[in-house]
């Protein structure tokens, strides 16, 4: 009779050949806040994180990542252009073509430029809604929106 020692892992092995996949995002929170219990950096995990990383890529201008120019959305650019059809389509392309290109964990599923209370353009603000699932959750829809004004 064959002698048949226990791997330790069978529990690991049967969670990981599960047919759903469960990734857990993570990362640290950029305010630098101390965790309570931990006493380190507090963290950011799945949709919190990707959520960020979202809105940290449709706010980046070019040249704010120094040694990568090619990572930015352009979407600032827009802010000084007559608000209209044609401004809302460059806005709405900028974004889709940098969360196709930069962030493999999303599909996105609407992009929607407004400008609720139509006095934003004169104040050179515009309101970005972005309707996005996650790869491993097609069927929870998110939702990021993003405020632009010109700040200077």
């Amino acid at each position: 009779m064959a002698t048949t020692y226990n791997a330790g892992y069978t529990d690991a092995q049967s969670v990981n050949e599960s047919s759903r996949t469960t990734f857990l995002y993570k990362d640290f929170s950029l305010f630098f806040t101390l965790n309570p219990v931990t006493a380190d950096v507090t963290t950011l995990t799945d949709v919190q994180d990707i959520k960020r990383s979202v809105r940290n890529l449709v706010m980046t201008n070019k040249w704010d990542r120094l040694f990568h120019p090619e990572i930015a959305s352009g979407v600032r650019e827009s802010l000084f252009e007559p608000f209209g059809p044609v401004t809302v389509s460059n806005i709405r392309d900028k974004v889709k073509n940098i969360l196709e290109n930069y962030e493999p964990r999303v599909k996105v599923l609407s992009v929607d430029v407004n400008d609720p209370t139509g006095l934003n353009q004169d104040n050179n603000k515009l309101n970005i809604q972005i309707n996005f699932a996650l790869l491993n959750e097609p069927n929870m829809v998110q939702e990021v929106d993003v405020m632009l004004e010109r700040v200077r």
